[in-house]
């Protein structure tokens, strides 16, 4: 086991910031609890699970396995060192947002296939049911993690290049996602390069990918890249929502919330995660 402790930027909320990337209270992968967040990845050195808890201004880091010394090499970017969050200067309703979770980072998980694989599940499929597939492809592939924290490793791209698709159907995946799952299995080596890219070029590289579109292109690149800025257009409650907030419309388009978005831009997806946090909703 590896031991360190990191003093992220104040302020820094450990469980809102990294609760973006547990995939619904069932995700075998991670667990968040009161000041503390465990989590099983693949690293580039071998399997890892992390345990992150706060001690005050700081966060207390253990890591097991092959991939420890590189899972707590990296846990500031896990916690989002990255995010010039500093530089967002609000107004209105998304000011009073910010000063409500003050201590909201992106993370940067560093992992793109990792995050790829459950948001190909999530593509234009309700997000309980996404949630549900993605717990039993872990319990299908996944392996115990290293460690004490009783989770399970996220499946490896060899593993999900292998299972035949009856699998699959078992866990409500059709054809169309099974596929792009396969090539994105296939492909991991050169979508994990998008992780040292700048985020143009990384949302390039990864909708080179058939099935891989700009829904999914921002969502893994939000996770797995830490980028702040990067809109899930194609969302089906995000225009909605994002109109009614910040223009009080009750129904948005694509292009609309780009447009209410652009004064905010390098921090368009912090303006969303903040609209999704405050619980309003368009009225139906």
């Amino acid at each position: 086991m590896i031991e360190l402790a990191y003093r992220p930027p104040e302020p820094f909320d450990l469980a809102l910031s990294l609760a973006a990337l547990r995939r619904g209270a069932g995700d075998p992968t991670m667990w968040i609890g009161p000041g503390e967040v465990r989590r099983a990845t693949r690293t580039p050195e071998g399997p890892a699970a992390v345990r992150l808890r706060s001690r005050g201004a700081e966060i207390a880091v253990e890591a097991w396995g092959p991939g420890a010394g590189w899972a707590a090499a990296n846990a500031s970017a896990l916690m989002g060192d990255g995010d010039r969050a500093q530089d967002f200067r609000p107004a209105g309703l998304v000011a009073e947002l910010h000063r409500r979770h003050p201590g909201l980072r992106f993370p940067r998980s560093l992992a793109v296939f990792e995050a790829m694989v459950p948001s190909v599940l999530e593509q234009k499929v309700q997000g309980v049911a996404a949630r549900r597939s993605f717990a039993g492809l872990v319990r299908l592939l996944g392996e115990p993690a290293p460690g004490p924290l009783g989770l399970l490793l996220p499946p490896s791209p060899e593993s999900v290049a292998r299972v035949p698709y009856w699998e699959l159907h078992k866990l409500e995946v059709e054809a169309k996602r099974a596929l792009t799952l396969r090539r994105a299995a296939v492909s991991a080596r050169r979508l994990e390069e998008a992780a040292l890219m700048d985020p143009e070029a990384a949302l390039r590289r990864l909708q080179a990918l058939p099935g891989l579109g700009p829904w999914t292109a921002a969502e893994v690149a939000a996770r797995a890249l830490g980028d702040a800025d990067a809109v899930p257009v194609g969302d089906y409650h995000l225009p909605n929502l994002a109109a009614w907030a910040l223009a009080g419309e009750p129904r948005g388009t694509d292009e609309r919330m780009l447009e209410l978005l652009e004064p905010y831009r390098g921090h368009r997806g912090r303006v969303l995660r903040l609209l999704e946090l405050s619980g309003l909703s368009a009225p139906r």
